[in-house]
């Protein structure tokens, strides 16, 4: 048969897409109690700062699994996945973006040719890193907020679920509260994308013009970059 074999034939714009916000949601998965510890240790200082005068808080996370273990044993193992929803509807929405239309971008800006410069690559990695923030930062800050929410009886909790956050949100904070943090998470998505999109680009040309490497050199070349 003349023509592309199965093999060789390029995926579409719209499985690329998918394909992003898919393994992004699966990943999000596994990592999703890190995050949540990553954020309560974040907030930490400014609950001390607005804790009653001559009141401490009533609990102090020490490192990344302190804090896992002292959320399970004060609020229970759920609380490690406080926002889940709104952190798998904001990988489907940002990877897909970030990701899925990175080399659609990256075509768009060097006209389809074959000879693609660092320069392209980089304002691709940054374009698509804005779009993705612009597009998907309400359902970061939902996420967030779910996560820096305790679960403790001492402290009532503000939002039922994740549509009445976005509700409650846009109700109380104007519909502009959505997007709030938008600036700096659009220059720290930019800087990511390129650095590891740009990264993985580089070293996956590199691989399969020096080796006789193909499918399996995806791996290698993704793994680099993340651990950067």
């Amino acid at each position: 048969m003349v023509g592309f074999g199965p093999a060789d034939v390029p995926p579409s714009a719209a499985v690329k897409f998918v394909g992003a916000g898919t393994a992004a949601c699966i990943a999000d998965l596994l990592t999703f109690p890190l995050d949540t510890a990553k954020v309560r240790l974040q907030i930490q200082g400014e609950v001390r700062a607005s804790a009653a005068p001559g009141k401490s808080p009533a609990v102090t996370y020490r490192g990344v699994f302190g804090t896992i273990t002292t959320m399970v044993r004060t609020e229970g193992p759920r609380s490690l996945y406080s926002g889940l929803v709104a952190g798998l509807q904001r990988q489907m929405s940002f990877a897909s973006v970030r990701i899925g239309l990175y080399d659609s971008v990256k075509q768009f800006y060097t006209k389809g040719s074959d000879h693609v410069g660092i320069g392209s690559r980089l304002l691709a990695g940054c374009t698509t890193g804005a779009m993705a923030v612009a597009f998907a930062q309400p359902t970061d800050v939902v996420k967030v907020r779910f996560q820096a929410q305790a679960r403790s009886g001492e402290h009532a909790r503000r939002y039922c679920g994740t549509i009445d956050a976005y509700k409650t949100i846009a109700k109380e904070e104007g519909v502009r509260g959505l997007w709030k943090g938008t600036a700096p998470n659009i220059a720290r998505s930019a800087i990511v994308n390129c650095t590891e999109l740009v990264t993985y680009d580089f070293i996956k040309d590199m691989l399969l013009k020096s080796t006789a490497l193909t499918g399996s050199c995806h791996l290698s070349c993704a793994w680099a970059p993340g651990t950067w």
